[in-house]
């Protein structure tokens, strides 16, 4: 019996070490410092973003934020973790970024910017989900109407499922003065 204990000990040990580890809890505490450091690797010369890097750069971003989650900056790298994975086309870890931003910082001004990114790059242009999008679009409007992002989302709304020759119709026939129009 005092093995089948042993044996469990360190099982449970093994998985706390491996569950520090995948969550990048090295047991160092981050600076500031050293997420300019990482984001110093983000973009390769040709301004392209580094597709090794920018995981590794958005796992700092998060861990900072786990390890500082009262720091007036934490909703700002929550936000660009996020910006990494929409970059990266990963909608997935996007989507749940921006579910934490929400959850944590609802009052930051990267909350309403969130829904707006999430709208159009993952559920809109990623996964073509029109009725995600449409959500994400009207929570903006609806949870943050003094922001200067409502009218883009109130646009995104309008434009949903529209073809780009559709939008830029719509947007040139928008912008035109029904006097220059008449034959």
């Amino acid at each position: 019996m005092s093995t089948m204990k042993e044996h469990l000990k360190i099982m449970i040990f093994a998985l706390l070490a491996f569950g520090m580890y995948a969550c990048g809890g090295n047991g160092k505490k981050l600076t500031q410092e050293d997420i300019y450091s990482a984001q110093a690797s983000l973009f390769n010369a040709d301004k392209s973003l580094n597709k090794e890097e920018a995981p590794k750069v958005a796992k700092i971003y998060c861990q900072y934020v786990k390890q500082n989650p009262d720091d007036t900056t934490a909703a700002k790298w929550l936000f660009h973790a996020m910006e990494i994975n929409v970059m990266l086309r990963d909608a997935d870890k996007s989507i749940k970024l921006c579910d934490q931003l929400l959850e944590q910082y609802p009052q930051s001004k990267w909350a309403p910017m969130s829904l707006l990114l999430v709208g159009s790059f993952v559920y809109e242009d990623m996964l073509n989900d029109t009725a995600m999008a449409h959500t994400a679009y009207q929570k903006l409007i609806d949870d943050y109407p003094e922001s200067e992002l409502v009218n883009d989302a109130q646009k995104s709304i309008e434009y949903l499922g529209l073809s780009e020759e559709e939008r830029m119709s719509r947007i040139i026939m928008s912008n035109m003065d029904v006097e220059e129009v008449e034959l």
